[in-house]
Order: C-alpha cells, then structure tokens, then sequence
C-alpha cells in the first residue's frame, strides 16, 4: 500500500474511532481496498493480532465485497490441489480431468488420488443425476386444521398460479412444484425450483416470496417466515435424504479382482465387510443420516475449490455407499441426495474459484442450461467415490494409520 492509499486507511479508520462511521459504511466513503486496510488497522489495535498476511489477497475486493462479504479484511488462504486425472462417463461430464479440492486436512488429497487412480485404470466412473431442484419451504399460520386442510387443497389446485408469480421475478428458474405439509395450525409448502447452473438458494427464496404474495391474497392464512426449515437448508434433515435437494447423483464402478489385491492391498470381500458393518450398520445405530465414511472431506474440499456455499456440506454429506463383492471384483457406488452447486453467481465469480471451475471446464452457464452444474455434481460425487475406495480399503487392510503415520499427519 503507498503513501497515499496509508493516509487513506488511517483517515477512515479514525473516523470510526470517533464514532463517525461504522465498520460495515466504510465502502461509501473509499474503495474496498482502503476500507479492508482500515478495518485491518483498527482490528490489529483491538486485538494485537498482525494481519499483514490476511492482507496480501489476489482477489478484486470491489467485487467481493459487492456479492460475498461484508465487513472485509483480506482473505484466508486454502491450500489447493487437485487429484487425478479420471474419466468420467456422465450424463453432463464426459471426458478426462483433474478435480480441485481446497482443504487443510493432511493425507486427504493423497487418499482421494490413490482412489481415483484405481477408478481411472479400471475405465472411469460413471455418474448420473436422478433428481434435481432446489427449494424453499414458507410456514403459513392457518386457524386449525380444518383450514389447513383447505389451504393444502388449495395448493394442489393452484400450482399454475404460483409459478406464474415465482416466475415473473426470475429469467432461469423454473417452479416444478409445491408440495404442502400440515402440523397442527401451520401448513408448510415445499417450492422446488430448477434453477439452471446457478445453485439457486437466492433465485428460490425471492421467487418464494412473489408466491407466498398469492397465498395470503386469495386465502386466509398468514406468512409466519419464508424459510419453515422444511427446505432443508444448511441442517441436517431426513426429508432431503429421501426428497432430494439441488442435485441428487450417483457415481458408480466396478474394479477388476486382481486391482483390489494389487492396488488397494486387499479384497472385494473385505471392502465390502467394511462398509456394511461400519458405512451402513455402524451408522444405523448411531441414527446417522450419512452411510458412508468421509463424504464431507471431498464435498467440502471441492466446495471450497468451486466456490460453492461450504456451510451446505451438511446437506452434501448425505450419501449412502454400497460396496458388493463379486465374482470378477468389485461393485463401488454413491448416491448423494443433496448435492447443490452452482457454476454461475456468488463464490463462483471469485478468481480462485473461478480457476477451479476452469479445471474442470464447467465454469459459467452450461448449454444446454443447468448441464455445467449437473457435470460439476458428478465430478464431486466421483471425487466422494474415490475417498470412499480409499478409506474403506485402508480399513481393510489395516493401513489407515500407517499412512497418517507415514505422511506425517
């Protein structure tokens, strides 16, 4: 930072000190750059903590704090890499490519490439998405039951009139249908909405309100809150198990029997024993809504790498893996119910998260709408696959800890 731009940032920050302005009017009186070097500076003097590192940054902060932050500071730095190459035989991705992944988490990245490597010699994954829609449920107060039983009927009739209003506030979402849900006095209406290749959360939640509008014109219930939790976003919930949320997808191999032994260092049969004792009955007595080993590790990494909403790992996390030992070697898939990314719009127009778009060569709108979002799906639940091949036979083979032991982690 010159001379100027210092002056600049000390000036702003003493006007805060005086009470002047607050923290988050800073970008009306400078550029972002000068109103993250005076919050800087009055967080140093707070709390003693130097943050000359939080301040070197490549991204372009008029444009991140316009649509992902607020009250900026700098940046935090992820390390990054990626893992790979694997093909991958999908309905939106077909081709070869590495996958970024951004994490903190020692040994990840080694396990993920170790699994992709074994699906790659084994001719690729495929993946598919079987369901997609990303929703927002508003609860309405309605007088008793027998209104919300009224309100419900009402609902079913009036789909038309819905979607005309959610509609008119989007150019690319699409509403595909309102399902209501009675509890005593309340009615929940489940929107579910395609919204092409952005993720959509913003898009579904502002065509909600539009419709919403219609609800308590032509009925007599009342808008308690346009998110009733039963979305279900950011928690974890049994609806988007068995519903779905943003894409639901499924990436599957089959692995030659002497690739097991010979690269995995064990057997069909033991992968398998593992995860049905651990990925499925270990989880069923624990009430998980996950079945599987390390789901979160791949979803969050590559979150992060894409610019993707990382607090929707919990979602993500919901998948189940099926491991079936056969004759010829061995079965390996996972079905992931909430998968919601975007390939346009929010922490995908940062450059770093940009560049990991570019990876992949899904960044932007895809053609057909919504194809680059399906792909970038796939790829995420391909790259779950491999953890799970990874860690499972680690597990088998009881190397899990010597690895750690081994890369230092």
């Amino acid at each position: 930072m010159n001379e100027h731009d210092a002056d600049a940032a000390e000036e702003l920050a003493d006007r805060v000190r005086t009470g002047d302005l607050r923290l988050y009017e800073l970008e009306d009186h400078a550029d972002a750059d000068t109103a993250a070097a005076a919050r800087r500076r009055l967080v140093e003097e707070h709390s003693g903590a130097d943050l000359s590192t939080t301040a070197e940054y490549a991204l372009d902060a008029e444009q991140a704090s316009e649509s992902a932050i607020e009250n900026m500071i700098g940046a935090a730095q992820i390390p990054m890499g990626v893992a790979g190459p694997v093909t991958i035989d999908g309905g939106a991705y077909d081709g070869e490519t590495y996958l970024p992944l951004a994490t903190t988490e020692g040994a990840l990245l080694a396990s993920v490439n170790r699994g992709l490597s074994v699906i790659d010699d084994s001719g690729g994954a495929a993946a598919r998405i079987t369901k997609r829609g990303m929703t927002r449920a508003p609860v309405f107060r309605v007088s008793g039951i027998a209104e919300g039983q009224a309100l419900a009927d009402w609902t079913r009739d009036n789909v038309e009139k819905l979607r005309a209003a959610a509609e008119s506030t989007t150019s690319h979402g699409k509403l595909m249908d309102v399902t209501p849900y009675v509890v005593a006095d309340n009615v929940y209406l489940r929107f579910r909405y395609d919204t092409a290749d952005a993720m959509g959360m913003n898009m579904a939640t502002i065509a909600t309100q539009a419709a919403a509008d219609v609800v308590e014109a032509e009925t007599d219930a009342s808008l308690v809150a346009l998110s009733g939790n039963m979305c279900t976003d950011k928690k974890p919930a049994a609806i988007n198990a068995v519903e779905g949320r943003g894409r639901s997808v499924t990436a599957e191999v089959k692995i030659p029997r002497e690739m097991v032994e010979k690269t995995l260092k064990t057997s069909p049969e033991a992968i398998s024993e593992v995860n049905t004792r651990k990925n499925l009955l270990g989880s069923a007595k624990a009430a998980s809504l996950g079945f599987n080993a390390q789901a979160a590790n791949v979803v969050a990494a590559m979150y992060l790498a894409t610019g993707q909403d990382a607090a929707q790992v919990v979602e993500g996390s919901n998948a189940i893996v099926s491991m079936e030992a056969r004759e010829d070697g061995l079965y390996a898939a996972i079905s992931m119910a909430s998968i919601e990314v975007g390939t346009v719009g929010g922490g995908t127009k940062l450059p770093t998260q940009a560049e990991g778009l570019d990876v992949l060569g899904i960044r932007g709108g895809g053609d057909p709408a919504g194809s680059n979002a399906d792909a970038l799906a796939e790829c995420v639940a391909v790259g779950a696959l491999a953890g799970e091949l990874s860690l499972l036979s680690a597990l088998a083979s009881r190397h899990l800890s010597s690895a750690h032991e081994q890369l230092g982690r």
